[in-house]
């Protein structure tokens, strides 16, 4: 099967194909055209998913399509932008039917539950699986939420639960694994919904790919402030929660993969958000606060009722 014919028969829909609004020419051309809408901003982001190294060499194909596309939203997500469309570069090692059709199975499967299309991309063949996704949206011009509007007071707030996922991938060989912590691992839910809603609230966001502890570092240093962490209030799912605190809090502050957004928000802020929040399910939780940066204080403190909690805060390492 040449290139065209792979990405003919696996990755272009006639029925989906310019659905999306703004897209006046997808998968068949050179490039993909877009009609930004009025007043808008592009937001763009791409990240590269390696097998064996960003998902086991095991992982279902649907969940790897899944995946690819989710870890790309969820940065959208975390701009505060409105998803639209993506582009995938794919390497194969060779072309298997069965597993491209679950591939696109699981990518298509995102794409619609957020709204989003696919308008282009490569195929190409090379010694390992890997997909990169470009995801690309919109935002109202001058509300993007960035990393470095946290201020002193803010409060620190995550969303649904931390370290699932990082479990998941320690016990990938437990048979009795809770299909539900196999779910974090392998098919997270960016929070596109969370993100929007936040316009105009948060003062500061990112998502959690590398660990709560490193990647909150990044808004620390963006904002130049300091942050204090309450390991205590950390949110755990019940199995999680049933764990010591010096098994569950690493999971959470280093372990990666959750894909949940952690935000800055002024109490009075986060006190006017819960009541536009109130009609969603998806939980947040006050984790810590902001403080003011000093030269003799760290950028980010973790403590455990009340007393110095010591975990290795340095998450996931793309060049180890």
């Amino acid at each position: 099967m040449d290139e065209f014919s792979l990405i003919q028969q696996y990755f272009q829909r006639k029925s989906k194909q310019n659905s999306s609004i703004g897209v006046r020419l997808g998968i068949g051309d050179d490039a993909a055209l877009l009609a930004p809408p009025a007043q808008h901003e592009l937001v763009i982001s791409t990240d590269t998913l390696i097998a064996g190294r960003h998902f086991p060499f095991e992982t279902d194909a649907f969940d790897i399509g899944w995946k690819a596309v989710a870890v790309n939203l969820s940065d959208l997500a975390a701009m505060g932008a409105t998803a639209h469309s993506i582009l995938l570069a794919l390497t194969l090692p060779k072309a298997d039917p069965e597993f491209l059709a679950k591939l696109a199975e699981g990518i298509f499967a995102l794409c619609d539950a957020s709204n989003v299309t696919l308008i282009g991309g490569d195929t190409t063949r090379g010694e390992t699986l890997s997909l990169t996704v470009t995801a690309l949206g919109w935002i109202p011009t001058g509300q993007a939420i960035l990393r470095s509007g946290a201020q002193v007071g803010d409060l620190i707030v995550v969303s649904n639960t931390l370290g699932d996922a990082a479990f998941a991938l320690q016990h990938l060989t437990n048979t009795k694994l809770d299909p539900n912590l196999k779910s974090r691992l392998d098919r997270p839910i960016p929070r596109l919904e969370l993100g929007k809603a936040l316009r105009g609230y948060a003062s500061a966001m990112l998502d959690i790919s590398d660990g709560l502890a490193q990647d909150l570092g990044h808004i620390l240093t963006a904002s130049d402030v300091a942050g204090q962490i309450h390991v205590e209030k950390l949110p755990f799912s019940t199995l999680l929660a049933a764990l010591s605190a010096e098994i569950r809090a690493p999971l959470a502050l280093s372990g990666g993969d959750d894909y949940e957004l952690c935000f800055t928000i002024s109490p009075q802020k986060f006190a006017d958000f819960q009541q536009l929040w109130l009609v969603n399910d998806l939980p947040l939780t006050v984790i810590g606060e902001i403080v003011q940066h000093t030269p003799k204080n760290e950028r980010l403190t973790i403590s455990y009722n009340h007393q110095p909690f010591h975990v290795n805060t340095q998450g996931f390492k793309h060049f180890d």
